[in-house]
């Protein structure tokens, strides 16, 4: 999975998540865009061990695809209710209040 890390202004991290084969692509459904082109989403590439260590730490997580919304599960930090799909690409975001 690519990793992308922002930090705020305020020192805070939003991490972006996603499947290696889906960057740099588009992806629209009625009136939802998903522009994996942009440099947001390009980042490293990164095992699931340390990406795991950086929700912990993270503020806004964006996850975007199969593998990455499945780790996101696994990981117990999202529900699957809340996900959506765009153009069959499997895509939620995750605020936490504790950060």
């Amino acid at each position: 999975m690519i990793v992308k890390e922002h930090i705020t202004a305020n020192n805070k991290l939003i991490l972006t998540v996603c499947d290696k084969e889906i960057i740099g692509k588009k992806f629209e459904t009625n009136d939802l865009k998903l522009d994996l082109n942009s440099d947001f989403y390009k980042g490293k590439e990164k095992t699931e061990n340390e990406i795991v260590k950086l929700f912990e730490q993270s503020y806004m997580i964006n996850l975007v695809g199969q593998k990455s919304v499945e780790l996101g599960l696994k990981s117990k930090i999202i529900s699957k209710k809340d996900i959506i799909k765009i153009k069959d690409i499997p895509y939620i975001q995750v605020v936490s209040l504790d950060s």
